[in-house]
């Protein structure tokens, strides 16, 4: 298993996957009403709204909790559904087959998968079951994180057969919007033909804090380019309006969660609060106000403690002045909203507990975070598999059943807009066809090129020509290098060396494993491996590139490379083609690359572009 499968696994298995037990539900086969006709709820012809109320009226307590409840699942190698032993860490996950018969939950979310061949298969097997076996046959509704980024970012799942773009931080450089909506677009096609429906993303969070490990999922930090980015995206997902052919958008962090203080994330108990020293946080908006007005499907808001901007100081999914007073009534969002992963049950890991990111509201039991959630006007639950609290919630008669109806239909809604309840299946044999496309992986690995940005270019040395050069390469390919010239093993044999870094960070200590993959600390290269670099530099005439997940403090280094380019997720044939001129940089930076620490701890959190005398500017971008 691959160190990024390894990740995957882990990341899959401790979010949210050890929840509460229930009792199990009875399901019948469902019947006719007494006319012998359908309901209206199975009848295409008839209004959305009324085969949504139709369903509604139908419906046991029981049956509209569990639709309360998004979790992760596992999918066997062969894409069966029974419940079968996972694999290694991924054995912790659970199976989807089993969550809906005990519990009626009938959403969910998948990370890591063995094949899309099995993707498929397992899809069409659990919606067979979902028709035949459940009491009303209410379609399942699978969800992902990005799938078609060239990335090593545990939040971007491994791209298997899709298509392999750049990060969108590197849509952002590039800036074209019909390049954005064209990924969106052909992800939606490759979404659709396995059965994926709803996008946990975009992530349109600004990154005005340059430490913050989330930055490459973002668009940048300028919210002008952020929100041209979220609306082309959206639509390329989802189309004017929400149908059969699109797949809904999860637009996230909800008001915006790039403002960590120091950088540091609060999926962990060592962050609990976002800051806003520059009295800054109507700006943190004006993306989301872009996605509400391209009618994006849901929201989701962040774990973190808005400090100081609501009357209680609490996290986002908890806080019922963000939820219902701004998204409900300020902005009349009346679309899905569902909490990020884990904010009601701990996991237990072994020995370790990762405790649910219930910040502001750690001393409540889970019963009450649950109504606590539900209060702020939260629809849909993440990570979580704990229907019977919301059933005895409003069996003491401490929630209403009306205010639970509320969120079933609008679940409910997005099913029936989606086409799922006309026909919930996927053709399996075609799968390759649309997975695999040659236009689609020429347009993908396209962007990897275009989105590259060019920083630095001393007396014109790029494009280097191919040909007779000798080539030192470091953490390059030498088979792609051979391409271009002949590779040496020694930088004192070289004419040229070619070296590609990625941007530093220093993992926090935490008990919680998963901590130590995110990318927190400082942005500059310390001690021998700074030391190591310069002396490459210094040898030889070195062209760096520099994979930015977020920015980095590289002043030594950009002065001593006679070339300087930055990559968002790019393969070493589409870095080499670029060196090489077969294909130009046409990126320019979505987030400045500050000069130095002391600059960046100097930064207000909450402001963008905001380092005194950065080294390159936001925008700054060069072209040959």
């Amino acid at each position: 298993m691959s160190t990024l499968a390894k990740l995957l696994t882990l990341f899959a298995a401790v979010l949210g996957l050890l929840s509460c037990n229930g009792p199990a539900q009875q399901h019948t086969w469902r019947d006719l009403n007494k006319n012998g006709k359908l309901d209206i709820y199975e009848d295409s012809s008839q209004p959305v709204e009324a085969r949504v109320n139709d369903l509604l009226h139908q419906m046991t307590l029981a049956e509209k909790a569990g639709l309360l409840f998004i979790n992760g699942a596992r999918i066997n190698d062969d894409g069966t559904i029974e419940d079968k032993p996972g694999k290694g860490l991924f054995a912790f996950a659970p199976n989807a087959m089993k969550l809906m018969k005990e519990k009626a939950m009938n959403h969910f979310n998948l990370w890591a998968i063995p094949s899309v061949g099995a993707l498929a298969r397992w899809y069409d097997l659990m919606q067979r079951y979902a028709q035949d076996s459940t009491r009303l046959g209410i379609p399942i509704t699978i969800a992902s994180d990005p799938r078609n980024h060239f990335s090593n970012n545990i939040f971007a799942m491994e791209a298997h057969a899709f298509s392999q773009w750049c990060e969108p931080l590197g849509l952002a450089a590039i800036g074209d919007d019909a390049l954005t909506r064209q990924f969106a677009d052909i992800s939606r096609q490759e979404y659709i033909a396995v059965g994926i429906r709803e996008a946990l993303h975009p992530q349109v969070d600004l990154a005005t804090e340059p430490r913050w490990p989330r930055i490459s999922g973002t668009f940048g930090e300028d919210a002008q380019l952020t929100s041209r980015m979220a609306k082309a995206y959206i639509l390329g997902y989802q189309g004017e309006q929400l149908g059969p052919h699109s797949v809904a958008t999860m637009t996230k962090h909800f008001s915006g969660g790039g403002p960590q203080k120091e950088g540091l994330d609060p999926h962990f108990p060592f962050q609990k609060g976002q800051v806003y020293p520059g009295k800054n946080f109507k700006y943190h908006l004006l993306p989301f106000e872009a996605a509400f007005a391209a009618h994006t499907a849901a929201i989701m808001p962040y774990y973190g403690v808005p400090l100081g901007q609501t009357s209680e100081d609490v996290g986002f999914s908890y806080n019922k002045d963000i939820i219902t007073g701004l998204l409900r009534n300020t902005y009349h969002y009346d679309g899905v909203v569902c909490t990020d992963w884990g904010l009601v049950t701990d996991a237990h890991l072994g020995d370790v507990i990762w405790p649910a990111r219930a910040w502001g509201v750690e001393n409540l039991s889970a019963e009450e975070r649950v109504k606590k959630i539900l209060d702020a006007g939260v629809d849909q639950f993440g990570g979580e598999n704990c229907p019977e609290l919301v059933i005895r919630l409003v069996k003491e008669g401490k929630v209403q059943e009306s205010r639970i109806d509320e969120s079933v239909k609008r679940l409910l809604r997005q099913k029936f807009q989606l086409g799922l309840f006309d026909d919930p299946f996927i053709d399996t044999a075609k799968v390759s066809q649309v997975l695999g496309k040659p236009e689609f992986a020429a347009a993908a690995e396209g962007s990897q090129r275009r989105a590259m940005t060019l920083l630095k270019n001393e007396k014109g040395i790029l494009p280097l020509k191919t040909g007779a050069l000798k080539i030192y390469v470091k953490n390059i390919d030498p088979k792609e290098a051979t391409r271009y010239g002949t590779v040496v093993d020694d930088p004192k044999k070289a004419d040229i060396a070619l070296l590609r870094l990625n941007a530093p960070f220093y993992p926090v200590a935490s008990p919680i494993p998963l901590a130590g993959m995110f990318h927190h600390g400082d942005l500059d290269f310390k001690g021998r491996q700074k030391d190591s670099i310069l002396d490459l530099l210094r040898a030889v005439p070195t062209i760096v590139d520099i994979y930015l997940d977020r920015p980095a403090v590289i002043p030594e280094i950009s002065a001593h490379a006679r070339g300087l380019l930055a990559d968002f997720g790019a393969s070493d044939a589409a870095v080499l083609d670029v060196i090489f001129g077969k294909a130009k940089p046409e990126g320019h930076l979505p987030i400045e690359l500050p000069s130095s620490m002391e600059a960046v701890r100097a930064q207000k959190e909450d402001v963008p572009y905001d380092s005194k005398n950065p080294l390159y500017k936001f925008g700054f971008g060069l072209s040959y």
